[in-house]
């Protein structure tokens, strides 16, 4: 990010993401909002593509002040657009049904809200149905560990109904509350950096993209980098479609005209010039820097497994891409070489080819018939599946079955040679004390030599006063044959040990 040389740093509008279990109201709330809030005359404008908007409140000083609201999908297969609505997010509002009260995706917003460390609201909705229960929805609240104020926590809450508006302006009034005690600034003469929400290829318009400011502001003439992605604010559009020549600080922004798809979640930055974009362009390609933390990397003898993701939907491709995270390790991951959305095709067989260890995982699309052919002579691993659980337990059965084995030595006993008496060509006999654990006949051994191995035996027999024994525990002085080429000398130690493959 560039900045110029007067700073101004300002209180901006903070940026809000409605987060909750699909059927408690989020959308209905988020609808009321933008119709009662936004400017007569300007709603009927608003692009339903552009899923951020601004809406205006007044604060307990009757001070127009703007707050910006994300919206995400409540499907569970769509969490990971949560996150990144979580992540862009200066305040979360947890919406929870006073008729159904806490569910399971109600607890995955709010693990998502705690993960992102940003303050949030709970929205007790539904308040006007005639089987709505604040009480319980509060101390189910309370039971999850969500201490709302009065109720032995500092979180704020607010009573509403979505669908007629009931406590819709006290919620207003806690987030602008929020803000203020978090004190949310911008330096607005920066050049404007923010996170993209949403990229769209468009048969008419191009490549376009949907961002938020969070800092700085984005002029007409800038150059803006997402990635490896470019393009110019030459169509710089706000949350209403409209052309603008400027945009602040928390704002929504649309852009057209990349020459290449941005990559949602990544962070946009803004140059003056051409030149200058380009120059950080060559940095991250020279240096590999992304501002999102890189998937899968091949450290530390990490096996990969190259996999192709064919859906009859985009939105299953993030749920596909959320369960193969969830099962990428320290040892094993896998790395999406191509993802998208069809049938099976020849060109993803070709792309998986390269790899002998890639596998192609559809999910409801089928294999085209030309690919099927190709497969005769490529034999491929593809697997197609129409139940998401099937597909994730394919998955980790293939990842435990791939992953690297390592062995793993146990010493069971130590025996110090205090003797050495005759030997044959393959056989040593010794005498010594075992210092530590147990040895027994038959087991394989390491010969030490101040701390350095120097070879490897076998114990083929064991005397304890002379009589024939199994095994001999600590503190026991004893006689022992070793199968072993190694010339054993007074003062190595003898190491029983035992491999495991884990």
């Amino acid at each position: 990010m560039e900045k110029n040389k007067n700073n101004e740093i300002t209180p901006r509008g903070p940026v809000v993401v409605v987060m909750g279990h699909v059927d408690h109201g989020k959308s209905t709330l988020l609808d009321y909002i933008r119709k009662t809030n936004i400017v007569d005359g300007e709603a009927g404008g608003i692009t339903q593509h552009i899923s951020a908007y601004e809406v205006v409140h007044k604060d307990e000083n009757k001070v127009d002040r703007k707050i910006t609201f994300l919206d995400t999908p409540g499907h569970e297969a769509f969490s990971k657009m949560r996150e990144r609505g979580a992540n862009c997010a200066d305040i979360a509002i947890l919406v929870v049904s006073a008729e159904d009260s806490v569910k399971a995706q109600t607890l995955e917003a709010w693990n998502t809200i705690i993960d992102n460390k940003i303050p949030y609201i709970v929205a007790i909705n539904k308040i006007d149905k005639p089987n709505a229960n604040i009480d319980k929805t509060k101390s189910d609240l309370l039971e999850k560990g969500i201490y709302l104020e009065g109720m032995g926590g500092d979180i704020p809450f607010a009573a509403i109904s979505a669908k007629v508006g009931t406590g819709i302006d006290d919620l207003l009034s806690l987030i602008l509350l929020v803000a203020d005690l978090n004190t949310f600034t911008c330096d607005i003469n920066a050049n404007a950096e923010g996170t993209i929400i949403e990229s769209h290829r468009d048969p008419k318009r191009g490549i376009s993209a949907t961002g938020i400011i969070k800092n700085g502001t984005l002029v007409n003439g800038n150059f803006v980098v997402v990635g490896n992605a470019m393009t110019t604010t030459r169509i710089m559009e706000n949350f209403k479609g409209a052309p603008v020549k400027t945009l602040a600080c928390s704002s929504p922004v649309r852009l057209v005209g990349f020459d290449i798809v941005p990559e949602v979640g990544n962070t946009f930055y803004s140059f003056n010039t051409k030149k200058e974009a380009e120059a950080h362009i060559n940095y991250i390609k020279e240096n590999g820097v992304q501002n999102k933390k890189a998937e899968y990397k091949n450290e530390n003898n990490v096996k990969v497994i190259p996999i192709i993701i064919k859906t009859d939907v985009s939105g299953t491709i993030e749920a596909i891409e959320k369960q193969i995270e969830k099962l990428s390790t320290t040892e094993i991951s896998f790395r999406v070489l191509v993802k998208g959305v069809g049938n099976i095709s020849e060109a993803d067989l070709k792309s998986a080819s390269i790899d002998k260890e890639s596998i192609v995982v559809g999910f409801n699309v089928k294999l085209e018939p030309n690919a099927r052919d190709l497969n005769e002579n490529l034999h491929v691993n593809i697997q197609i599946f129409n139940i998401i659980y099937e597909l994730t337990d394919a998955l980790a059965k293939l990842a435990e079955e791939r992953r690297p084995r390592q062995e793993i030595t146990e010493i069971n006993g130590k025996l110090k040679v205090l003797k050495t008496f005759g030997e044959t060509k393959n056989s040593k006999v010794i005498g010594g004390k075992v210092v530590e654990g147990k040895i027994g006949e038959g087991n394989i051994v390491r010969i030490m030599r101040r701390d350095f191995e120097i070879g490897k035996g076998k114990i083929t027999g064991l005397q304890l006063a002379k009589i024939k024994a199994k095994m001999v525990e600590e503190g026991t002085e004893c006689g022992l044959m070793i199968d072993t080429k190694i010339d054993i000398a007074s003062g190595d130690i003898i190491e029983a040990f035992t491999i495991t493959i884990q």
